[in-house]
C-alpha cells in the first residue's frame, strides 16, 4: 500500500490508548521496533498488514546505479526494521509472521517506542527535508525544538557530524540516530 505522502506506508486505524471494563485496564497498544531479516522489510510489512497488524514502514527515494542505468528505487530508512503498534498478546502473531527475525530488546524487555517518535519520524518522511540514517554512536548535544518550517514542533539534539552542524533525532532504543539537515536559524533551544 502505498500513500500519496513521500513513499511511507502505513496500515490500519489506531486504537484508542486503553479502556477499563468492570475496573480492570486492557493493557494499550504500543509501537515496538521489529528487526526483519536482511532485505525482507517490505514482504515482512506485507504479510503483516495482512494479519490486520498495523505496521509503520519508513521508505525513502534513492538514487541506484547499475552499470546500464540509473533507476530512483524506494528504500526502507532504517535497513531491517520495521513498527508494530500491537499489544502484548500480539507479540507471538508478529514473531510467526515470514520476514520478521526478531523483536528489540533493551535493558532485558522488548523494546518499546512513544507515539511521538514514530509521529515524529512519519513527519519526517513527507517533508522535503535530506535525511541520512546512521548507527555511529553520536555525542548527545544541545537540545533544541525547531521553530519553522515543515518540522515545526519537532524536539531534536543538535550534534557536529562531518564538519557540519546538523539536527540529529535520537532512538535509543533502536541503536541509531536519524541525522536531518536543517538551517540553524529553524531551531531555538530549550
Amino acid at each position: 500500500m502505498r500513500s500519496e505522502n513521500g513513499g511511507m506506508l502505513e496500515s490500519g486505524l489506531e486504537l484508542s490508548n486503553g479502556r477499563e471494563i468492570l475496573g480492570e485496564t486492557i493493557q494499550t497498544e504500543k509501537w515496538y521496533p521489529v528487526y526483519t531479516h536482511p532485505r525482507a522489510e517490505k514482504k515482512a510489512y506485507l504479510a503483516l498488514t495482512q494479519k490486520g497488524i498495523n505496521t509503520y514502514l519508513p521508505l525513502h527515494k534513492q538514487l541506484k546505479q547499475w552499470s546500464d542505468r540509473k533507476k530512483i528505487v524506494e528504500e526502507p530508512l532504517i535497513k531491517s526494521y520495521l513498527f508494530v503498534k500491537i499489544s502484548p498478546q500480539q507479540q507471538a502473531e508478529v514473531l510467526m509472521t515470514k520476514g520478521i527475525a526478531r523483536f528489540l530488546y533493551f535493558s532485558g524487555k522488548i523494546a518499546t517506542m512513544p507515539d511521538r517518535q514514530i509521529d515524529d519520524l512519519k513527519l519526517l518522511m513527507v517533508s522535503a527535508v535530506e535525511v541520512e540514517v546512521t548507527e555511529e554512536n553520536l555525542v548527545p548535544g544541545e537540545k533544541v525544538k525547531i521553530k519553522a518550517g515543515p518540522l515545526k514542533g519537532m524536539l531534536a539534539e543538535v550534534v557536529e557530524y562531518r564538519s557540519q552542524r546538523q539536527l540529529a533525532l535520537r532512538f535509543e532504543d533502536m541503536g541509531c540516530c536519524i541525522i536531518i539537515h536543517v538551517a540553524a536559524s529553524y531551531i531555538s533551544r530549550i
